[in-house]
């Protein structure tokens, strides 16, 4: 007869990745050992191997929570907004807002990502470009003169730029909202994008 899942699985689970994000960006995707997990969740070894068979494993279900948790928000966000500006300002607010209580998986996401085999890598890639594409495609609507040709992509990034090293510097609290943030960064790619583009040499 098959085991059945106890009603806190999942539960269980996450608090599991959410230990895993935060031991990871602190001490590093290497430095980082099941027994600082297990440790760490209060749990034993056993337990972390109930769920996982390994460190990788845990790793790959972090980044694919957090990457699919953006894609869901972000597609959600847009598929709200009809007016283009306002499009970029949602999808830019939702991220931040996404990233409020992930910055530790957004910075494993940046500095991990990469330590995964190249099918699971493809895997994450895929949601990443999925954002990409929700984001290039607001602000070619929202810029139609102006973002097109070999421009869209460096202002595509640039957006991403703006929002994904945010974590760097923001305070809650301190200074900017987030949704004031997002409002700024969505001001600088619509006011600033169209001069930018006029004055290059292409």
């Amino acid at each position: 007869m098959a085991r059945t899942r106890a009603q806190d699985y999942d539960e269980k689970r996450l608090a599991i990745l959410q230990q895993s994000a935060e031991l990871f960006s602190r001490h590093g995707y290497s430095g980082t050992s099941i027994t600082m997990i297990a440790d760490g969740c209060g749990v034993s070894k056993a337990l972390i191997y109930h769920y996982y068979p390994d460190k990788e494993a845990v790793l790959f279900d972090m980044l694919d929570e957090h990457l699919q948790s953006l894609v869901e928000v972000v597609q959600n966000a847009s598929d709200a907004v009809a007016d283009p500006r306002e499009r970029v300002y949602a999808i830019a607010a939702a991220l931040l807002d996404a990233y409020q209580d992930a910055d530790a998986h957004h910075q494993v996401q940046i500095s991990s990502l990469k330590l995964l085999p190249d099918d699971k890598q493809e895997l994450l890639k895929n949601c990443e470009r999925t954002l990409v594409k929700l984001m290039s495609e607001a602000l070619a609507e929202a810029l139609p003169h102006h973002a097109d040709g070999p421009f869209l992509m460096p202002l595509t990034m640039s957006a991403f730029g703006m929002l994904n090293w945010n974590y760097m510097w923001f305070r809650e609290g301190r200074g900017m909202t987030r949704a004031r943030y997002a409002r700024f960064v969505a001001d600088l790619l619509l006011s600033g994008a169209p001069e930018a583009i006029r004055s290059d040499s292409f």
